[in-house]
């Protein structure tokens, strides 16, 4: 099935992801005491033990595994595990932050085009992964048809022409 329009579902934004815990008071701490989201009110009609919390345009709703200790532990960390991505304002700040409150991490760098990402990897208390990245950095290139899917001669191009304009001026 091959979808030719833009938004085929008529998507408007990200709303929530939820994620099973172990413990939720410990949870809550996290997502509110490291990232910055705050508590909201969750429906009561709920039979379930869970929270939800809101923060820079996104829902986290945690919820309260029936059995803990089965869920999958994690040890290393890995950037190329599943993740959610926040964009920050100064690398540095949240990699001060994070040695401060002692949670490990993982540095990794995107370079594109002379353009270079940084990221931060580490785990919420359940072994979910957080990126914490200037991403931002990198243009957000649609594929059209046919193209495939590396953008890096693209995004190389786009450089080239950006430093040909930055020099012309």
């Amino acid at each position: 099935m091959k979808e030719t329009g833009e938004n085929p579902l008529h998507l408007k934004s990200l709303n929530h992801i939820s994620l099973l815990c172990r413990s939720m008071e410990e949870s809550i701490d996290f997502y509110q005491n490291v990232l910055g989201f705050f508590p909201i009110r969750r429906p009561g009609s709920f039979n379930f033990d869970g929270a939800w919390l809101y923060g820079f345009g996104i829902g986290i709703h945690l919820l309260q595994s029936e059995e803990p200790d089965n869920l999958p532990k994690k040890g290393a960390i890995n950037p190329k595990d599943n993740h959610i991505s926040f964009q920050c304002e100064s690398m540095g700040a949240v990699e001060k932050k994070l040695k401060d409150m002692g949670i490990n991490y993982v540095q990794a760098l995107v370079e594109e085009g002379g353009i270079h990402v940084d990221q931060l990897f580490f785990h919420d208390p359940d072994g979910f992964m957080i990126e914490i990245c200037n991403c931002d950095n990198l243009p957000v290139i649609p594929l059209g048809d046919g193209m495939s899917r590396s953008c890096s001669q693209l995004n190389l191009q786009i450089m080239q022409q950006k430093q040909q304009i930055h020099q012309m001026v």
